[in-house]
């Protein structure tokens, strides 16, 4: 076991957390002590690290292949959760296996086993009928949002993953939703169930704003003025309603992203990406957003359209008010519409006239390298501070891809680093740089 007090202690500093919530602390506890977990907690009260903790401090350094498997709804999801176990800096290998992704990556990152494996169930029973990877050291098993997973149409691959796992010892399922069934595939016998689902946030504050006409385009111009620079989500029911709202967006020169289901793999990541690097304040989007997405901070979430059931309306909701900072929801509604009888009774918010958003601060770079060519979040600040000369506040967020990586700098001096460092060598890699 790599989780002593100390090891715990140098992880939560690493992610800049002073000590784990109540939750936290309970799951562990209870990882720890059983073989079987159902974890019920709210979105944004940080189920990953609360299951990631306690299971890669039981994972054998002298163990080479797949050791704990985690399987999720979506391939945002799938990221997210590498991202944070890459930040832990426990040392072990991770990879993330998802649709949308080349499966040659896959097969090249498996070559080598990975202590955790991340994945889709649909990527992950395509590689276990492929035999890409081991299955006799995976003594863990994560089904994460696991509800999500069924919801989307996922039983049967979920089902053949987990009977082809014959020394998964320990299984962890998590939700964000009350009472929901467990399949009987998973084959719990006696799990101990953590459930927080009772908790109110007491940091959301959920509000109204009027619509005078049926048609809510000119009010949300309006509401995103009124509400500043300051980041949030705005979530539509049908990807053709995002298609309107962007190009309406773009004519009041309203920088913002994209996010829903029928974008390409890659368009999907960069859009958030820019959005958790501030290229981009507003993000619109479907329900894909509303679960498993890695966004800190966001301040407000607006429904352009209201959900159908109360379980999407608490999901959205949960995108903001994370983590003891307080947010707010938004309602934007024309004034005769008749609103669904789960919604509480809202306070109105009356938008002022003399408002105005500004442009970002922020553009992003695309760089032509990645984990795989071995650089480091060190070595980018390095050619971007020396040879793109760029002072301490004008360089920001770095993400480090596999074969890529995305920079944030100060949106006065990205075609200029463009200029500069395009041609540059990381490591030994000759790279290209261009402004996503």
């Amino acid at each position: 076991m790599i989780s002593t007090q100390k090891n715990q202690r140098q992880i939560l500093d690493k992610l800049g957390i002073q000590q784990l919530n109540e939750m936290q602390e309970a799951a562990q506890l209870a990882i720890h002590s059983a073989k079987e977990v159902v974890l019920l907690s709210p979105t944004g009260t940080g189920k990953t690290l609360a299951f990631l903790l306690p299971l890669i401090a039981e994972l054998s350094p002298e163990t080479s292949n797949v050791q704990l498997l985690i399987i999720v709804p979506s391939r945002e999801l799938a990221i997210q959760i590498e991202q944070v176990a890459r930040n832990m800096g426990t040392g072990y290998t991770i990879h993330a296996a998802y649709g949308g992704q080349s499966f040659n990556t896959d097969r090249q990152a498996l070559k080598k086993q990975p202590a955790i494996l991340i994945g889709t169930p649909g990527r992950i029973a395509d590689h276990l009928r492929r035999d890409t990877f081991d299955t006799e050291d995976i003594k863990a098993l994560v089904l994460d949002e696991f509800d999500k997973s069924l919801e989307v149409g996922f039983e049967g691959e979920m089902s053949e993953i987990t009977s082809l796992l014959p020394a998964a010892e320990k299984k962890v399922l998590t939700s964000a939703t009350q009472g929901v069934k467990i399949p009987d595939f998973v084959g719990l016998e006696q799990a101990v169930y953590v459930n927080y689902l009772h908790l109110k946030n007491d940091d959301l504050t959920i509000k109204a704003i009027i619509s005078p006409d049926k048609d809510k385009l000119e009010t949300l111009v309006k509401a995103l003025h009124h509400l500043g620079n300051q980041p949030g989500i705005i979530f539509c029911n049908f990807k053709d309603t995002i298609a309107r709202i962007s190009e309406h967006l773009s004519d009041q020169g309203i920088d913002h992203g994209c996010f829903y289901g029928g974008m390409d793999q890659i368009d999907r990541e960069v859009s958030l990406l820019k959005f958790r690097n501030g290229t981009h304040q507003l993000l619109l989007a479907t329900d894909l957003a509303a679960r498993g997405i890695d966004v800190p901070d966001i301040q407000f979430i607006l429904h352009y359209h209201l959900p159908m059931r109360l379980e999407e309306f608490t999901h959205r909701n949960g995108r903001t008010a994370r983590m003891h900072k307080e947010g707010t929801a938004y309602v934007l509604h024309w004034r005769n519409e008749r609103l669904p009888e789960f919604m509480p009774e809202l306070e109105e918010e009356y938008l002022l006239d003399n408002t105005t958003r500004e442009a970002s601060v922020w553009k992003t770079i695309h760089i032509s390298a990645g984990r795989k060519d071995k650089i480091s979040k060190g070595d980018i600040a390095g050619l971007f501070f020396k040879k793109g000369e760029l002072d301490k506040g004008e360089l920001g967020v770095i993400e480090i891809k596999n074969d890529s990586a995305y920079v944030a700098v100060a949106a006065h001096k990205a075609a200029s680093c463009v200029q500069k460092l395009t041609g540059s060598r990381l490591k030994k890699t000759k790279v290209r740089l261009r402004i996503e």
